[in-house]
């Protein structure tokens, strides 16, 4: 995104936090077009069998943001933080959901294909991810920042560094780190 298009987002914004009505729509057109792309990146990562689809997520993660009436986004760093964090609550809840009672609960489906197989072991996977997350953010949370624009949003080195105010060089050394760290967090 270039650096006049950041600064129309920034100035959106800003009109929205001081009421202007109109700022949310042509927020969306500003938008739109680079988090479907995040968002089906982030899709394209995950196993078979979703059902969400890329415009699907990026529609519910918007409508999510424009419902919290307490969210003051004052840039667009700040902006991509809350897509990001929006988009990574949504799959957490899916995943949940198809692991919830309705769903069958904690009982093992014995399935007739190995696709649908790996389906319940990736609700159980993202669920474990979860759960690695918050205690990274705990500990780092420009860590769990960095996971989550790299891996729920799905911005590239250069974008994540952009975001974050952090040279390339130092991200891709946190991203070594953070990828040890949750390797070593996800098989005990």
């Amino acid at each position: 995104m270039s650096d006049s298009a950041a600064g129309d987002i920034t100035a959106v914004l800003q009109a929205a936090r001081d009421g202007g009505h109109e700022a949310a729509a042509q927020l969306l057109t500003l938008v739109y077009d680079e988090l479907r792309q995040l968002a089906r990146a982030r899709l394209a990562r995950l196993p078979p069998g979703q059902t969400l689809q890329p415009t699907a997520l990026v529609h519910e993660a918007y409508l999510r943001l424009l419902g919290k009436h307490d969210l003051q986004l004052e840039s667009k760093r700040h902006f991509f933080f809350a897509a990001a964090r929006a988009m990574r609550d949504i799959l957490i809840e899916q995943a949940r959901s198809k692991a919830g009672p309705k769903r069958g609960g904690d009982r093992k489906r014995v399935s007739l294909t190995d696709a649908l197989a790996a389906e319940d072991r990736a609700a159980e996977d993202v669920l474990a991810v979860t759960e690695a997350l918050a205690e990274l953010e705990k500990e780092d949370p420009q860590k769990a920042q960095i996971v989550h624009l790299r891996y729920y949003a799905g911005m590239n080195v250069k974008e994540t560094a952009s975001v974050l105010g952090i040279s390339e060089r130092t991200l891709h050394r946190q991203w070594r780190f953070i990828k040890a760290w949750l390797e070593r967090r996800l098989e005990s």
